[in-house]
């Protein structure tokens, strides 16, 4: 007679075979995440062009080196290892967040530099008509970073490339009034003016890591969703949550590897007006600095130590490399408005 506890052992069996297949989910899922969570290499803009120009089989014209920087730091974007993740809504992306931070500090480096070429760089002057292409990529590059609909981020970001190759071309024409990039000091002062604006920033939210004591009002330098408590002596200490600070550190990651390419290209193009205004070296300044940014970080986690404590704060090493270049930059601008 069959023992009537006998029909339990199928669903042992059935139970031990769904806790196997989701053990072997959940570990395929932290090798993806594992995977992807790696930071993508640098890339010479240099070489960049003058691969893609050749491809295209035109000259290497002025802008031409800051075109295809752009064009190579959005596709990086894209394409990098895991590819987009900003907008995913299904594991193993959506877990992710340091990656999708630098993502977001890297598309803000592009959407400042297209947004100075099709102002500024481009025209001869504020009375100039803006070309076609930049007029189209500006917004498309300027799409919101977590849309998954249709049009989804990434479609956007693709069209905005092929304009942004539409420009590339035409720069390289023989036709003189097909498209322009003018290498003006005042250009290129007001570009790093923007920037400056953004590494201040930048070097105030990673310092507030382990607590600011500020004088004065809440003001627009607190940074986004930083706790204010009173401090001795009448002042406010701003304090970044610790929930944000590898949010921080990984925007501004992104933000100064795109900066870094696009430096290196404006280094090229804008080379002539840098060495008569003796700011070459200040150029070169901002760069070594933005390198030592670029550093690899050995660590699984970003440590928020105190300030002289035991641990490593590393909010605080990136917003010291990241001030030393804004200094150099300050340096770079004065001397670009100098007659």
């Amino acid at each position: 007679m069959q023992n009537p506890d006998t029909p339990s052992v199928p669903r042992h069996g059935l139970r031990r075979a769904i806790m196997a297949v989701v053990a072997l989910l959940v570990l395929l899922i932290a090798a993806t995440m594992w995977w992807w969570d790696t930071e993508p290499p640098l890339f010479d803009p240099v070489a960049v062009t003058q691969t893609r120009m050749q491809e295209l089989k035109r000259p290497v014209s002025t802008g031409a080196t800051t075109t295809a920087t752009l064009i190579a730091s959005v596709r990086t974007l894209l394409d990098k290892r895991g590819g987009y993740l900003s907008n995913d809504k299904l594991p193993p992306g959506v877990l992710l967040d340091n990656l999708p931070n630098w993502e977001f500090g890297s598309l803000t480096a592009s959407r400042d530099l297209v947004r100075a070429l099709r102002n500024d760089f481009s025209r001869s002057q504020t009375q100039s008509t803006e070309d076609k292409d930049l007029a189209e990529a500006d917004p498309l590059l300027n799409s919101p970073n977590d849309r998954w609909l249709l049009p989804s981020s990434e479609s956007q970001y693709r069209k905005a490339i092929k304009h942004l190759d539409g420009y590339l071309i035409r720069l390289g024409d023989a036709d003189d009034s097909n498209a322009h990039f003018y290498a003006r000091a005042d250009n290129l002062a007001d570009y790093l003016q923007l920037v400056s604006a953004r590494l201040g920033s930048l070097s105030q939210r990673l310092s507030a890591s382990v607590g600011q004591i500020r004088i004065g009002d809440v003001d627009a330098s607190d940074p986004a969703g930083a706790s204010t408590v009173a401090a001795p002596g009448g002042g406010r200490l701003v304090k970044t949550p610790w929930t944000q600070i590898d949010d921080n550190f990984y925007e501004a990651r992104g933000y100064t590897w795109t900066l870094l390419e696009q430096l290196k290209a404006i280094q090229r193009d804008f080379g002539p007006i840098l060495r008569s205004k003796h700011a070459d070296v200040s150029l070169e300044q901002v760069i070594r600095e933005l390198e030592e940014a670029q550093r690899p970080l050995h660590s699984p986690m970003v440590l928020n130590g105190s300030p002289f404590g035991f641990f490593a704060n590393h909010s605080l090493v990136m917003a010291n490399y990241v001030s030393r270049a804004n200094a150099a930059l300050i340096d770079l601008r004065e001397l670009l408005k100098r007659g």
